[in-house]
């Protein structure tokens, strides 16, 4: 059989013909497709520095989504091929469902960690209250964050209870108010404690005027007349404000002639 009439047996029109076509239009889809991809991939990245995506967030969506359109491409040029792509497909559904059961507690902190990347409701260097911990956020990763605890140690908290969880963000306003509970003896001068406290306060040039400070008696306890004084300062001054005060209460309260009590119990004897 010579070349003409290999091409005009029924062999090569009905046959290899239509598979020379497939094959090179799956090349031409395969490399328009290629193309394509990276460029909707830069696309989306610099749309992402533009918004100032988390870091940790923008290569992983990319990747992400360089991923599935790779899918999307290449099952096209499979069904271009004329290779049924159902089963291959339903394939690589029961493949991802039986990855997700097995992993289902490590997505389920991937998942959190998009949404604390995305929402922010703490970022690095914030001290938060969470999970019962207290500690400054080190690093917040895709799966668990890091804090330092205030003596220094080192604690890794999974993302998914942390994103459902409550939390406390002790750095997301300018401003704290700091609370303390300052105690008399019955028989003290309530005027004069309130004055002394108040001369402490204005002393201490790190406690604002606006919102003004506030000093009441609050309880007539057991053993002792107690105020509760409240005061608002810079948030980075809370805890050097905070133990300022209780020093200066105590050494001045004494030269003052007040006295600080403590519980007691007075005992009677009777002698039967």
């Amino acid at each position: 059989m010579n070349l003409k009439e290999l091409l005009d047996s029924k062999m090569f029109t009905e046959t290899i013909l239509p598979m020379v076509e497939a094959i090179a239009l799956a090349l031409v889809v395969m490399w328009i497709g290629k193309i394509l991809i990276n460029k909707a991939v830069k696309i989306v990245g610099k749309q992402m520095e533009k918004r100032n995506t988390d870091e940790t967030l923008r290569p992983f969506f990319m990747s992400m989504l360089n991923f599935g359109l790779q899918a999307i491409l290449y099952i096209t040029v499979i069904g271009i091929l004329g290779i049924e792509t159902t089963s291959f497909a339903a394939i690589l559904a029961a493949a991802g469902l039986a990855v997700g059961m097995a992993l289902s507690g490590t997505l389920q902190n991937f998942a959190g960690g998009v949404m604390i990347l995305i929402f922010k409701p703490f970022v690095k260097g914030d001290l938060i209250e969470a999970q019962g911990y207290l500690g400054v956020v080190k690093e917040v990763t895709l799966f668990v964050t890091i804090l330092n605890t205030l003596d220094n140690k080192t604690i890794i908290l999974p993302n998914g209870p942390l994103s459902n969880g409550s939390l406390i963000n002790f750095s997301t306003e300018p401003l704290r108010r700091v609370d303390w509970t300052v105690g008399i003896a019955y028989g003290d001068d309530v005027v004069k404690a309130k004055e002394v406290i108040n001369k402490l306060i204005e002393a201490d040039s790190k406690i604002l005027k606006d919102p003004a400070p506030f000093v009441a008696v609050s309880e007539l306890a057991d053993s002792s007349v107690n105020f509760t004084v409240r005061a608002w300062v810079k948030q980075e001054d809370y805890w050097n404000v905070f133990f300022a005060m209780n020093e200066n209460v105590y050494t001045t309260f004494s030269k003052e002639g007040l006295n600080i009590p403590f519980p007691q119990m007075d005992v009677h004897v009777h002698n039967a």
